[in-house]
């Protein structure tokens, strides 16, 4: 492919979009080249096609270093506002294609092969006369796996100088089936790649025609949700089907997709981006965390965003660009302010710190008969009391915001409380403000009568008017982690988050037995890999006496240092 220069109306739409999603002014132009990949595959060799952006500089000037990109999304012109942002504040690009997508060859084995392929993709880098030495990687949720899986060598590339994974997460098993069922989203990630190429693609997500047909599918009143999807998606992500049958995540299978051993061995610069409300939050979490016990170079940044906000999100691509002018581009003026930048939602402030989370003091709730939700536990002599509800999986406690692919957000979810499939239990209205940072912890004395059922919970805001807004959440299929018991006391570490619950606001907890489309209902029989369509409804219930009663523990941020605030 010809060398092609960057036209006027390019250079105009660029400028546009790269200021609306957070980066500097330009510094140059840049030219774009095809180029082929040869890659061993097996016993063969495939070509992977790729995008080499070279900035157009002054004579004898060099790149300020090579930023290296993979995506299974394309290289056209949404997708690589990012690579051409960087080219032309003069970085050096090479954005490649995965396997199997847009001109690379092989096949698309969705998580499995991107550490073979990175490794070979970095050994031809290397090998090319223009390779500047050193390099950076960048990009969010597959392109952040891709990052990791480079990261799982014995011996890391010692020439990565700084990476940038963004809403990604490290364990793709986990991701899909961790929580015991399997999570709609990667269904829904392999529907929109599976038809990602073809023709009217572009019309069908802007129209939602072809999301309407798939959750339409979800909600069919058949519910052996494994065979339907296998139905529907045909031939387009055969890739799928081997999760599907495999909801053991020990499984050999999923070996190429668990990337644990990166965060044992990286000793690279590392700043983990994410949302409250992402899809991979807890994963990034503990990417953070793990790194930080090591004492790597690590650090943080947590906004308000969900998985495909954060895209988008000004602060993450600023700082993501800030990340690597400071280690690949050398710049002393880009260095952070703080390692960890968190946003508390309530209150809608930043918060810079030195180490996440702050320090904390625990606050218990307890649950009580009524609805009631209250700092003062439950008297030992109190007469034994208890509640039900009843999940019934034809008319399943349906997904209204929290931490998704495309349903996920901060929204009104005061719907979900008038439901008769769940349990709500609210505090007075608060007599002064609440900022919690970090887990909340609940414990449950619960039973159901049927030991196939899953369990929900959720804390929300609810204000003056009586609205809420979801704060944070978990979920759990209870078979896969209780086994034969049906009757135990439940403990659950809710989804990290930070907030504000202001005076004269009202704390919510929320428990229900499902969250779909979300996660794959529970049938309350044994539905082997959701294969069969047998079901039936199943009965909570929830004890407020005994050791311990039902409570929750948020952990109380202690008052900030004066000055801790920065700009939004």
């Amino acid at each position: 492919m010809p060398t092609q220069h960057r036209g006027l109306l390019l250079r105009l739409l660029d400028r546009t979009a790269s200021w609306l999603i957070g980066f500097p002014p330009e510094r140059c132009n840049f030219t774009t080249c095809g180029v082929r990949i040869p890659i061993s595959s097996g016993l063969s060799r495939i070509e992977l096609a790729a995008d080499l952006l070279q900035p157009t500089l002054a004579d004898g000037t060099k790149p300020l270093g090579t930023v290296l990109i993979r995506s299974p999304y394309g290289r056209g012109l949404a997708i690589g506002i990012t690579p051409r942002a960087y080219a032309a504040r003069g970085y050096q690009v090479l954005f490649v294609s995965c396997r199997g997508t847009f001109g690379s060859g092989g096949e698309f084995d969705a998580f499995r092969t991107e550490g073979e392929d990175g490794k070979a993709v970095m050994e031809w880098m290397r090998a090319q006369p223009w390779y500047t030495g050193t390099f950076a990687t960048c990009g969010g949720s597959y392109l952040g796996f891709v990052q990791w899986a480079l990261l799982c060598d014995d011996e890391p590339p010692a020439d990565l100088v700084a990476a940038v994974p963004g809403v990604a997460p490290h364990d793709f098993a986990r991701a899909t089936w961790g929580t015991g069922a399997l999570d709609l989203d990667i269904v829904r990630f392999a529907d929109m790649v599976g038809h990602q190429e073809e023709p009217f693609a572009p019309w069908q997500a802007v129209t939602g025609s072809r999301k309407r047909r798939f959750e339409a599918v979800l909600h069919s009143h058949s519910v052996s949700l494994a065979p339907n999807l296998r139905t529907y998606l045909g031939e387009k992500s055969p890739w799928v089907d081997n999760m599907l049958a495999k909801p053991d995540i020990r499984d050999p299978h999923y070996a190429p997709m668990r990337l644990q051993r990166a965060l044992e061995r990286t000793e690279t610069p590392i700043l983990i981006i994410t949302g409250w409300y992402d899809l991979f939050l807890q994963q990034s979490m503990e990417q953070y965390m793990r790194l930080r016990e090591r004492g790597c170079n690590v650090a943080l940044t947590v906004g308000p965003w969900t998985h495909m906000k954060s895209a988008v999100a000004a602060p993450m691509n600023r700082q993501a660009f800030d990340w690597i002018e400071q280690h690949l581009g050398g710049s002393t003026q880009a260095q952070r302010t703080a390692a960890v930048q968190y946003f508390v939602t309530g209150a809608q402030e930043w918060r810079n710190i030195a180490e996440y989370p702050p320090p904390t003091t625990p606050s218990t709730f307890h649950l009580h008969p009524g609805g009631e939700l209250s700092n003062e536990p439950i008297s030992t002599e109190a007469e034994p009391a208890s509640s039900t509800f009843t999940f019934d999986p034809q008319d399943p406690t349906p997904t209204i915001g929290g931490n998704g692919l495309h349903l996920g957000g901060s929204v009104n979810d005061t719907a979900l409380a008038r439901r008769s499939d769940v349990l709500v239990f609210d505090t007075a209205p608060l007599e002064a403000d609440l900022e919690f940072c970090g887990q909340p912890l609940v414990a449950l004395a619960h039973s159901t009568n049927s030991r196939f059922a899953n369990i929900f919970v959720r804390v929300s805001e609810v204000n003056a008017k009586g609205q809420s807004r979801n704060v944070t959440e978990a979920f759990a299929r209870l078979d896969a982690q209780r086994g034969e018991a049906s009757d135990d006391r439940l403990s659950l570490a809710l989804n990290h988050c930070s907030h504000r619950f202001e005076r004269g606001t009202r704390i919510r907890v929320v428990v229900a037995g499902g969250n779909f489309p979300q996660y794959a209902r529970n049938c309350g029989v044994e539905n082997g890999g959701d294969e069969d369509s047998d079901m039936c409804a199943v009965e909570h219930t929830v004890r407020y006496c005994g050791p311990g009663g039902s409570n929750i523990v948020f952990p109380v941020v202690e008052a900030h240092e004066e000055g801790s605030e920065i700009a939004v």
